[in-house]
């Protein structure tokens, strides 16, 4: 069998993160249109994912959130996204890694993604700071945030 020189897994891998990375992007400046909404899974110590230590305990290998309704400063980078989402009603802010994706779903559309990871330190972009501080000011959410389990929506 022949090496596979070019790594068109990986090549292949890297396009599909595009994907989520564009998708953000026309979430970010345009919002979501119609029904979409994504459900976005990633691994909470992977190098460069900033987040709350109480997120963190709480979560210690893998998240989902919940893109829709409640999320604020949704910020994306050719590395990386941030956004901010309630948990408990406290707004929190959260810095993935594309990189530390593991799976992309938007159910309106029945569309979805998975990842295998391959991280390594040298492979995280410097992460944002781990809690946000919220001023009375800024806009706060009428209800929490959701995180919920992909493994309903995956293939058995």
């Amino acid at each position: 069998m022949a090496t596979d020189s070019i790594q068109y897994d990986v090549l292949a891998r890297e396009a599909l993160r595009h994907v989520v990375r564009e998708v953000l992007e026309l979430a970010r400046n345009e919002g979501l249109p119609g029904e979409h909404h994504f459900f976005i899974t990633f691994q909470t110590r992977a190098p460069g994912v900033s987040m709350s230590d109480n997120l963190r305990a709480e979560f210690p290998e893998e998240m989902t959130v919940v893109l829709q309704h409640q999320y604020w400063d949704l910020e994306v980078t050719d590395e990386q996204f941030s956004v901010k989402l309630a948990f408990g009603g406290v707004p929190r802010e959260l810095v993935v890694p594309f990189k530390a994706v593991t799976a992309f779903f938007d159910p309106s559309v029945q569309f979805g993604l998975q990842f295998t990871s391959n991280l390594t330190e040298e492979d995280a972009p410097t992460p944002g700071p781990a809690e946000v501080d919220i001023s009375e000011d800024d806009k706060k959410p009428d209800e929490p945030g959701e995180v919920v389990s992909l493994d309903a929506f995956r293939k058995k």
